[in-house]
């Protein structure tokens, strides 16, 4: 099985499917290590991995690149932010091939205007939708596996305003993607009223102090979301541990305990050092 179709396997189950943001291999596998049924390659977590804001200032090659590390280090299904597909349909249809070609098992495409920025920042813009929904038609054509998963994100919601992200939305899962993102409501109503009112699945993106309120799992789950992704929950973990644990050097004038205590053969155990051993240790037995 695709792990295309395990992720649609997943998403038709009645509970919600929750997937946490990796930037590298090391979350990633963290992530799946920890339970989870999915990963999300998170775009904001690829732009700080590379030294920058998520200000749309990574190529689609580095992006789909760093998209075929994680995939090949997971088990699990990857949903991956694939931006504004790069350009026209012509742009689109490149990515969406790359992307599924490299193991990915879903995408999300948004209507923002090229560089776009970070859902949750001011000052952003949105392209007509008449030239989104081609986009999304492109999109859906140019994949191969009838399983690979596009999702159709809008952020038309912070510029246009709710009703026209709710069009947006609706006529993109006309046009044939499988899951809408209605990017950034700003209270529970309208956090509410996104399933409500799209006629197919909805994606939550949960951000840690973003433009949208802080929601329980549980509580999307009951309001009919389908999918959520926490884009930010170990970049900015990682962030902030990092400066901890360096301040704590500095000032203590030793190496501090690591954050979870983990040793040397501890750290090669999480990244599949035992696999590695057996490849091995069966080789050179092997008469």
């Amino acid at each position: 099985m695709t792990t295309a179709a395990l992720l649609r396997r997943l998403l038709a189950r009645p509970q919600m499917l929750i997937a946490p943001g990796a930037y590298d291999c090391i979350t990633s596998r963290a992530i799946e290590q920890a339970g989870f049924d999915a990963a999300y390659m998170t775009g904001a977590g690829t732009s700080a991995s590379f030294g920058f804001p998520d200000y749309g200032l990574l190529t689609m090659s580095e992006m789909i690149a760093n998209a075929a590390r994680i995939a090949a280090s997971l088990r699990i299904p990857l949903i991956a932010d694939a931006d504004t597909g790069y350009g026209n349909e012509l742009n689109v249809t490149r990515a969406v091939r790359d992307y599924e070609r490299c193991g990915v098992a879903a995408i999300h495409l948004e209507d923002q205007e090229f560089p776009k920025k970070c859902g949750h920042f001011t000052g952003k813009s949105v392209i007509p939708a008449a030239e989104y929904i081609s986009k999304i038609r492109a999109a859906v054509a140019a994949r191969q596996n009838p399983d690979f998963i596009i999702i159709a994100r809008t952020d038309a919601l912070a510029v246009i305003g709710f009703d026209e992200a709710i069009a947006r939305a609706n006529a993109a899962l006309e046009a044939g993607a499988d899951i809408a993102f209605v990017e950034s409501p700003r209270d529970m109503d309208e956090t509410a009223r996104v399933p409500q009112l799209v006629r197919g699945p909805c994606l939550l993106n949960i951000v840690w102090r973003g433009r949208s309120p802080d929601i329980a799992f549980a509580e999307a789950e009951k309001l009919g979301y389908r999918l959520a992704i926490l884009p930010s929950i170990l970049f900015k973990s990682v962030l902030g541990a990092s400066e901890a644990v360096l301040a704590q050097a500095r000032d203590i004038g030793r190496h501090p305990v690591p954050i979870g205590d983990i040793d040397v053969a501890d750290g090669a155990r999480r990244l599949g050092a035992a696999e590695w051993d057996a490849i091995r240790a069966q080789a050179i037995d092997a008469p």
